[in-house]
């Protein structure tokens, strides 16, 4: 593929890209009332950036304060589990390497190949981590919630699995076979399986806490030291 053909297929892609960009700029636009805006006069203005600083002050001074005994900052060991600091890097990571892997099956550049490397290795770790060292321990769940969690760790071994194999994949692909396109396309199919998994478990770990309610303030988890809460 010459690079006129290359250019062709960036045009392909980023046009409607661009286009579905400008089209929800402009749903948000109307959907805050842009309307409203142009009609204040400059004393509502000079008022409402009084409101905002003096709002913002109020927020820094709250920020360096307690609550009582309590720290506005929690502290690692105040978490009872250390799994919902971590799985957000797996899920951003193995996100972010597959949309690149996608991409380097065009332009085949060094540089690409490095950045999915090192995205897909941290995003296999970020997920291993979450998904065995630092995985919450549920009880006393009724039968629905268990269903949800059953899902929530099926899709969480998929990505762990696939993000693994995906890193070993992607290391052969670059440092054995060259870049090979048809060894870059498989990469980026793994890559997707597990981008797809990562995104599954994180739906149903969404639910699982702003829905079941598992979770929030120790809810149903043992802590690290064993204890229930």
């Amino acid at each position: 593929m010459n690079t006129q053909h290359k250019m062709n297929y960036v045009i392909t892609w980023v046009r409607p890209l661009f286009l579905l960009i400008f089209f929800f700029s402009a749903i948000a636009v109307f959907a805050h009332g842009g309307e409203d805006h142009d009609k204040m006069d400059d004393k509502e203005q000079q008022v409402e950036q009084v409101q905002d600083s003096h709002n913002v002050q109020n927020e820094e001074n709250h920020a360096h304060t307690a609550t009582g005994d309590k720290p506005i900052k929690a502290d690692f060991d105040d978490f009872p589990n250390l799994h919902p600091l971590l799985v957000h890097f797996p899920i951003v990571l193995l996100l972010m390497a597959a949309l690149l892997a996608i991409g380097n099956i065009f332009f085949l550049k060094k540089e690409l190949d490095w950045v999915v490397t090192f995205f897909a290795g941290l995003g296999a770790l970020g997920a291993y981590a979450a998904g065995r060292w630092f995985h919450p321990h549920a009880h006393d769940l009724t039968g629905h919630m268990q269903a949800v969690l059953d899902q929530h760790d099926l899709f969480a071994d998929w990505t762990i699995w696939l993000s693994i194999s995906a890193f070993v994949l992607q290391l052969i692909s670059q440092f054995v076979l060259k870049q090979k396109r048809w060894a870059v396309i498989v990469v980026s199919l793994v890559l997707i399986g597990a981008a797809y998994a990562v995104s599954q478990a994180g739906h149903y770990g969404s639910q699982l806490v702003h829905i079941e309610g598992v979770g929030p303030k120790g809810n149903y988890l043992e802590t690290e030291e064993g204890h229930s809460h």
